[in-house]
């Protein structure tokens, strides 16, 4: 019985001694840690004044963040009036189309809420294509006050600087220097103009004072290669040939290594134009992509798809179907002169992201122009302030 006491008692002291060493170890964490916000804040009593403020201060100014940098836009740069002037006369019938219907819906002496509700119908019934209509629709309803959609001329200027920024596709100018030859693809469907298209530019460089030659690679189409030889005549410039219903790869071949061994500057490739919706055509145009680049590495240096303004949206739909078995770098748009739908332009680049290289307004062999976005848009809208058409 005795044992049993001493034992409970030593077991009290244990416990007494245990309790005693955890709540020496509670108080000297506490004497640790801050015991006032101002100890928390890192607030030392014995800092001066002046130090305290100055570190205060500069440790408010790196937590504020940095103000956005000031952007200067660059000015415009200048029209090309004679671009412009050219542009102008081509899109005549543009302006008689859907700008006009803009500059009437615009001439009313009040602009109200169903005036925007009138621009979204005339912007999607135009063939400029949904996403470039949706994207000028919201520039102008989202885009502007409401003191600013009561200005005909600002709002003008609110589409013009919109369609611009649509034809500002991101990519590099072509560049022809430091290859030779620089091989040209030129692709389309039958009708748009294609081999017409090639002989223009070959005659444009031929009298920049380039040695140009020309591969009839559409072997398919009867008189094509006739045509082009014809083009070659005009435009004094050499051709290669192949037989009717021949191998297009052959003579591809053959011309860009005449090309290479023999010094010419340019070679301008004519290829198959059937329907678009043929997938044995998009097989031969992968092909004479493989061919090229057997002829000289790196060849095709660019590939250009040609489109016809009158066909209107079915021109982005025939880009589409190329651009998705063959890298396009670029866009020629035929007959712009002809037709009522140049505004199609502003639907190419938004849709497909790819430039428009040059455009035909006219019959005569110097009547493809490179393309100027600004000299372009400029000419869309002339005088469409004023709510005139043209």
């Amino acid at each position: 019985m005795q044992t049993e006491v001493i034992e409970l008692g030593v077991a009290v002291v244990a416990l007494a001694l245990v309790m005693f060493v955890l709540r020496r170890a509670s108080l000297k964490s506490r004497q640790v840690a801050p015991t006032s916000a101002r100890e928390r804040l890192g607030y030392d009593e014995d800092e001066p004044k002046q130090v305290r403020r100055r570190r205060r201060d500069a440790e408010a100014a790196a937590a504020k963040p940095e103000p956005a940098p000031v952007v200067v836009e660059a000015p415009a740069a200048p029209i090309d009036q004679e671009a412009a002037a050219a542009f102008k006369a081509g899109l005549e019938k543009t302006r008689g189309g859907f700008v006009a219907k803009l500059g009437k819906l615009f001439g009313k002496k009040q602009i109200d809420a169903q005036t925007v509700d009138e621009l979204e119908e005339v912007l999607f019934t135009a063939d400029i294509g949904p996403r470039a209509a949706e994207r000028i629709f919201q520039s102008v309803k989202g885009g502007m006050s409401r003191a600013d959609l009561e200005s005909p001329e600002k709002i003008w200027s609110q589409i013009r600087k919109t369609s611009k920024e649509i034809l500002a596709v991101d990519t590099k100018p072509f560049d022809m220097a430091g290859k030779k030859p620089f091989v040209l693809l030129v692709l389309g469907v039958n009708g748009v103009g294609k081999t017409t298209t090639i002989g223009k530019l070959a005659s444009r460089w031929k009298t920049e004072g380039k040695k140009v030659l020309l591969a009839a690679g559409d072997t398919f189409r009867a008189a094509a290669t006739e045509q082009l030889e014809e083009w070659a005549k005009r435009a004094k410039v050499d051709i290669v040939k192949g037989k009717p219903n021949g191998d297009p790869s052959s003579v591809i071949f053959d011309a860009i290594k005449k090309g290479v061994d023999e010094g010419y500057d340019v070679v301008l490739c004519d290829t198959a134009g059937r329907l678009h919706s043929n997938a044995g055509l998009m097989d031969e145009l992968k092909k004479l992509r493989r061919v090229s680049d057997k002829a000289m590495p790196g060849a095709p240096h660019e590939t250009w798809m040609v489109l016809d303004a009158t066909t209107g949206q079915n021109a982005i739909s025939q880009a589409k179907t190329f651009k998705a078995d063959m890298e396009i770098s670029g866009i020629v748009l035929t007959k712009l002169d002809g037709s009522s739908k140049g505004g199609v332009v502003l639907g190419i680049c938004d849709e497909l992201k790819v430039p428009v290289r040059f455009v035909g307004v006219g019959e005569t062999i110097d009547a493809l122009r490179p393309f100027d976005p600004a000299a372009f848009v400029d000419a869309l809208y002339a005088d469409a302030s004023s709510g005139e058409a043209a």
